[in-house]
């Protein structure tokens, strides 16, 4: 699965009302391990900004 398998999985789970904050940290924990640790804070900023729209 690549990232933008997964950026579509989070954004169907966002629009299909399937979002929850386990289920944005999950696809955020999971962008974390398949990248580099110089993104890790931009991943918890957009997470963040995803919990505050749900």
């Amino acid at each position: 699965m690549g990232i933008g398998d997964m950026i579509n999985q989070a954004k169907d789970a966002v629009t299909g009302g399937g979002a929850t904050d386990e289920v944005v940290d999950k696809v955020a924990d999971e962008v974390k391990e398949r990248t580099p640790d110089q993104v890790d804070p931009a991943v918890d900023q957009a997470a963040q900004a995803v919990k505050d729209q749900l």
